[in-house]
């Protein structure tokens, strides 16, 4: 009955380990200067996006890498579409991979 009782308790706790929902995010968010599209607090322009309607800073990209941030189609100018992987920690976004989609 002993070995009956911890069988159920182990099986029952991989399947809440299985069926636990990932915080990782894969998905299409919107992306821009936090400070200068999302008004969020920032000394400097730094690249942000949108989840879900709330504003994080993203980690793991910069602003520069993604072309000149004041030109027309720059991230300080506009709000454009980004394809991002990663994970929201401590209310900042690490970005695994953050590509930018191009504008059409």
């Amino acid at each position: 009955m002993k070995y009956l009782f911890l069988l159920t308790v182990s099986v029952l706790s991989s399947c809440a380990v299985i069926i636990a929902p990932s915080n990782e995010i894969n998905r299409i968010a919107k992306a821009s200067c936090g400070k200068c599209n999302f008004e969020m607090t920032s000394d400097e322009c730094e690249l942000a996006i949108e989840l879900n309607g709330k504003y994080y800073f993203v980690e793991g990209s910069s602003i520069d890498e993604h072309g000149d941030v004041h030109n027309a189609a720059g991230l300080c100018s506009k709000i454009r579409d980004a394809k991002v992987l990663g994970k929201v920690k401590h209310g900042v976004f690490v970005a695994e991979k953050f590509e930018l989609i191009d504008i059409k």
